[in-house]
């Protein structure tokens, strides 16, 4: 018996393991793409919510409380959920009203095995 096989057959041994772990490790990229970005996406959101916010009428003369609800309902427009209004701090600095934002975002990715995303920022507005 011959037990010859082509040439072309041999090189092919073992392909489909190696397809099959780069297939995992992308399958493992995109979960984690699916389920971290919007977290990234709703801070952007936040940061031009907040950046909107300059040239406000009558900002300075507001107190802490009504900034954020105005925050939040700006972020209500966007349809940002789960964001706390607690995570902002608004202080007055002379003309300027400094609004400090930090919260942190948490997501299960899988089993066990969650993510925590801190994101933290601050702001110089000034009213009009």
């Amino acid at each position: 018996m011959n037990n010859k096989t082509p040439a072309g057959l041999k090189k092919q041994q073992g392909g489909a393991l190696a397809m099959m772990i780069i297939a995992l490790f992308f399958g493992a990229l995109l979960t984690l793409a699916i389920k971290i970005g919007p977290a990234y996406i709703d801070d952007i959101t936040i940061q031009e919510a907040l950046e909107s916010l300059e040239g406000t009428e009558g900002l300075e003369q507001m107190g802490p409380a009504q900034v954020r609800t105005l925050i939040n309902k700006r972020l209500s427009v966007n349809n940002v959920r789960g964001f706390d209004a607690k995570n902002i701090t608004v202080e007055k600095n002379g003309e300027f009203v400094v609004i400090k934002v930090d919260y942190e975002v948490r997501n299960n990715i899988i089993g066990n095995v969650d993510s925590i995303v801190h994101f933290q920022h601050e702001y110089e507005l000034e009213g009009k």
